[in-house]
């Protein structure tokens, strides 16, 4: 499941991202409203946490954008405001659940699997490709009776391309999705794990092979 948060204070979206990678989600991080927007308009995602108070539009004018524009992912709101008046703004707005800080991070969680199974992006637990089978719940690929563990970013690696099939992807914007625009490593990280998840694919006989296309990136194709 593919999850955005939009929260202005740097060093808590970053805990954010690490608990909910480790809880086995894809995590894109922005502190603006206005990178929020960005981000929404041009991707998928199956929940998305907004933090009210922001730089560039707050959190319910982003709110009012998404529902303006009949995108129906479901939308929790982090808000350190208590008032009854701020939680029933935002829900009149548009917003599916609010939590106000701090929060629990257990219960934030929980209440983001649970707007994700409630989200009209939310897919079933196993995404193919090929005789490839993708295993969300379990963080395996398998073919037949081989199955081969995947670590966070090669399992997110693997997700975007099953669900892109024959979308070339460029290292930077692999870069960006995967790692995240505050990320210290290079990009040859994307190069590296694109050749793990390749020795995997091998392993297991799955017809689908992670190309490599010279100027452009890379893409899965699945063998004829």
């Amino acid at each position: 499941m593919r999850i955005l948060i939009a929260e202005d204070e740097v060093s808590t979206a970053k805990a954010l991202k690490v608990l909910l990678e480790k809880a086995k989600y894809s995590v894109d991080i922005v502190h603006t409203g206005t990178d929020a927007w960005d981000y929404i308009s041009s991707g998928s995602y199956e929940v998305i946490v907004l933090d009210i108070m922001m730089p560039g539009m707050s959190g319910l004018e982003v709110l009012s954008l998404i529902r303006k524009n009949n995108i129906k992912t479901p939308v929790l709101l982090l808000t350190a405001k208590a008032e009854i008046e701020d939680r029933i703004a935002g829900l009149d707005a548009g917003a599916d659940d609010y939590l106000p800080k701090p929060f629990d991070t257990g219960e934030l969680i929980a209440r983001i699997k649970a707007l994700g199974r409630r989200s009209e992006n939310y897919s079933d637990s196993e995404k193919r490709a090929g005789n490839l089978v993708l295993d969300t719940n379990r963080y395996e690929m398998r073919v037949g009776d081989e199955s081969t563990a995947l670590t966070n970013k090669e399992f997110q690696l693997m997700e975007l391309f099953v669900q892109h099939p024959g979308y070339v992807f460029s290292a930077d914007h692999l870069m960006e999705k995967i790692w995240g625009t505050d990320s210290e490593s290079d990009v040859d990280v994307v190069w590296t794990h694109i050749g793990f998840v390749r020795k995997k694919l091998r392993t297991i006989g799955a017809d689908v092979e992670i190309k490599t296309i010279r100027g452009a990136g890379y893409l899965l194709e699945v063998s004829k």
